[in-house]
């Protein structure tokens, strides 16, 4: 009888606690919280005007946000104040409110609350947008708020521009294509590649700054916007508001005459001495007798000297680093060639396919001979193991190299090792590439260093072995605008002892033998 009576207490208990919750499902107490996530908000929008309740806002009333709008520069859209936070999942998301006149009260950095009850959320001109408040909606909370610098390629955002509309983002080393002439200004529409897609940059005829000369490459921070093209269909781009959201890198275009195409670091044949060698492209017609050149291999082996961080660079030396002096023959723009530690010119070691019907400009036993007055013999010039230390391909202008010394392409496999120390100033020069850069395109410090700042991007070997693999680099360099304008990307071709000539320079579909089908590495005009 006890345990009936206890039984029945436990659940008039029960019954009295749920009574007490709110229908919301809230406990005894709790309060929505008056302002929902932009990411929440958009999510309300499935194609119909929405209109904003505190109902439809499930108990909110509102947003509140940093404002990344700007009307001083004349060159956004009349009438929208721009926000965004990143509340849910810490998904950076913003939203457009119409407040007319008032929105040009508000600059980048202010904090700011609006209640949007009596709104409607539409879609207008390809934008998401609330419709029908005004600025007494509005409640300036601070200025002055950091925005975080949010780096964005272009092909993001045209892949899905919903996510990136009504944002800050900034669209790093972006070059005019094409390349502006003395004269050629902001005003109208621009087109922009940063190396991984072209982007139109909008600039109104009555923008302050519409007038200014077009620099050669630069960084562009912006929000993005839309226009409709041709076939009625609305077209992300991205407008500046103002003239300090222009950093100029380069008022100048600089082409490398040659660039890094691919290589085979470890042959199948036995033994695997005498095998390796490295792919290049012209990007211009070079007679080597006339123009030299040199290309030259670092390797992080412990066991070779001169151990620990290479203090001279490219130009270490010993079994760390081995020249190759480029000074005899002929390439023409366009054209494959090869050089490396192969004298017998075979595509994957002993008993392999003979490639001499490559384009060969330096082929010879770097086992038996020492390098071009840098470098002692060594039969083994790049890494064969996954063990991730850095080893790396460099190609420089003429025939000198000291730790001084930039070369004109680079690219680094793996990251471990002694490969850098900043107290030092010692390890390996990048160039300016798709890559790498010499001057932090964000912060604008110098990182003239691999691993040092932003330049961290390496290829990778993958486990068990690499043995008979070529690393094809695939990306577009524009030969015209002077700068890659698809980066490249690491493939892996497989190659037999029968693989021949063409399958180290065509144009590979996807699953032959590739991790990523992408193409090679070509030049366009």
């Amino acid at each position: 009888m006890n345990k009936l009576i206890l039984n029945i207490s436990l659940l008039f208990s029960a019954l009295f606690l749920l009574a007490s919750c709110e229908k919301t499902g809230n406990f005894p107490g709790g309060e929505v919280n008056p302002h929902i996530a932009i990411y929440d908000l958009r999510s309300f929008y499935k194609g119909a005007d929405y209109p904003l309740t505190k109902e439809s806002m499930l108990g909110s009333i509102g947003v509140t946000g940093v404002v990344v709008s700007d009307h001083s520069g004349k060159n956004m859209t009349s009438g929208l104040l721009m926000l965004q936070n990143n509340w849910r999942l810490n998904e950076l998301r913003g939203i457009a409110v119409n407040i007319g006149a008032d929105a040009a009260n508000y600059v980048p950095g202010d904090s700011v609350t609006i209640n949007l009850v009596g709104g409607v959320m539409k879609q207008v001109d390809g934008m998401l947008q609330v419709t029908g408040v005004n600025g007494s909606a509005v409640a300036k909370v601070a200025s002055g708020k950091t925005i975080a610098v949010n780096r964005v390629p272009s092909s993001y955002i045209l892949a899905n521009p919903e996510k990136y509309e009504s944002t800050e983002v900034v669209i790093v080393k972006g070059g005019f294509d094409p390349i502006p002439a003395p004269t050629d200004v902001y005003s109208g529409d621009k087109l922009v590649n940063d190396g991984f897609g072209n982007f139109n940059l909008h600039t109104e005829a009555a923008a302050t700054f519409a007038n200014t000369p077009l620099p050669g490459m630069a960084n562009f921070f912006g929000v993005v916007e839309y226009t409709k093209g041709t076939d009625g269909k609305y077209v992300p781009h991205l407008r500046i508001r103002r003239p300090e959201d222009i950093t100029v890198l380069s008022s100048t275009v600089t082409r490398a005459a040659i660039v890094i195409s691919g290589f085979l670091a470890m042959p199948e044949g036995t033994p695997s001495t005498n095998g390796e060698y490295m792919q290049f492209l012209a990007t211009q017609d070079i007679d080597f007798s006339l123009t030299p050149y040199c290309v030259v291999t670092h390797n992080t082996n412990s066991a070779y000297q001169p151990t620990g961080v290479p203090l001279n660079g490219w130009a270490a030396g010993g079994r760390r680093s081995y020249k190759f002096d480029l000074k005899a023959g002929t390439v023409a723009k366009g054209q494959y060639f090869y050089v490396g530690g192969n004298s017998n010119k075979l595509i994957n070691g002993v008993g392999s396919t003979s490639i001499a019907n490559g384009k060969w400009i330096v082929s010879k036993n770097t086992g038996s001979s020492a390098g071009d007055g840098l470098g002692d013999i060594n039969a083994d010039l790049l890494l064969n193991g996954t063990s991730g230390f850095a080893d790396g391909i460099a190609v420089f202008e003429g025939l000198t190299v000291t730790k001084n010394t930039t070369p004109i392409d680079v690219i680094i496999t793996g990251a471990n090792g002694a490969i850098y120390n900043l107290a030092q100033g010692a390890g390996l020069r990048i160039a300016n590439t798709d890559w790498y850069d010499i001057v932090n395109p964000v912060t604008l410090e110098s990182q003239p260093l691999y691993k040092q700042g932003s330049n961290t991007i390496c290829l990778s070997r993958p486990a068990p072995t690499n043995a008979g693999f070529f690393y094809k680099l695939g990306g577009v360099y524009n030969i015209r605008l002077g700068r890659w304008v698809t980066a490249r990307s690491q493939n892996r071709l497989d190659l037999e002892i029968t693989s021949v000539l063409d399958e180290l320079e065509k144009e590979f579909p996807v699953g032959n033998g590739t991790t990523n089908g992408l193409v090679p590495t070509k030049v366009v005009d």
